[in-house]
């Protein structure tokens, strides 16, 4: 059985944060030192097929909530704190309805438990324009990637997963061929009769389309606690967008 790989930092009750779609632990590692600084041991955990985790061509939520309950197991964690952003929401709302013994409180970033339509087909687009075969250096992937990405925030993001494969040759750590072509399951929704009846707290950017007020019932269809929180001046990338507040909420629930 192949353990996630994670980084860990802090002592005291384990919380473990789970990284969007196309993206790593890395992504929390200012957020997940904070964290840390308040009391708590945080797992920064790449999910399957991203970051330093291992590659598999099997991809849907299931697998992934599965994956944490085999990381919790390997480090001893009977029960955590849980936070899921984006993709790692869905797994974090799959973890806490099937085992909800193991999740003590939950916190969702920016997605509902909700069908969503595929969507990052632009994305692909762009990263199949990649040549690593002739691109040398971050500047020049930046560079093509432009011509398909505007978004100079996205590209970054994307561009972090760029590393040295071996010398002078680089490529993605996440396994681009897999999850190019598993887009439909990115999207899937909960199972319609699954709940969680701890505490849930889900935070939506004011400027961000993927939770709408209309989604409300939904989520507190399944998640009959859930409290729900907006973080101004942010759209999905809520978290880098307006950390101050993101971990202000976020803190101010973990200790309620």
């Amino acid at each position: 059985m192949e353990i996630l790989h994670s980084k860990i930092e802090g002592e005291g009750k384990s919380f473990i944060i789970l990284h969007g779609f196309l993206g790593m632990s890395d992504n929390w590692k200012t957020l997940g030192s904070q964290y840390a600084e308040h009391g708590l041991q945080v797992h920064l955990v790449d999910q399957r097929n991203h970051g330093k985790s291992f590659h598999s061509e099997a991809f849907n939520y299931e697998l992934l909530s599965e994956d944490v309950i085999n990381y919790m197991d390997h480090h001893h964690i009977d029960s955590a704190f849980v936070l899921g952003h984006s993709m790692g929401g869905k797994t974090a709302m799959q973890l806490a309805t099937s085992h909800p013994e193991r999740v003590t409180k939950l916190i969702v970033a920016d997605i509902a438990p909700k069908f969503y339509p595929p969507h990052h087909q632009f994305i692909f687009n762009g990263l199949s324009h990649l040549d690593f075969d002739k691109i040398t250096d971050r500047r020049e992937a930046d560079d093509e990637l432009s011509n398909y990405i505007k978004d100079r925030g996205v590209r970054q993001f994307l561009l972090k997963n760029l590393y040295w494969v071996e010398k002078e040759k680089l490529g993605f750590r996440f396994n681009y061929d897999v999850l190019k072509d598993r887009m439909e399951e990115i999207g899937e929704n909960i199972v319609s009769n699954a709940i969680y009846d701890g505490p849930a707290l889900f935070v939506r950017g004011d400027r961000s389309e993927y939770i709408q007020p209309n989604d409300f019932p939904e989520i507190r269809r399944h998640f009959p606690k859930a409290e729900i929180e907006t973080i101004d001046k942010a759209g999905h990338w809520l978290h880098a967008e307006n950390p101050k507040q993101f971990f202000e909420k976020t803190l101010n629930f973990l200790n309620s």
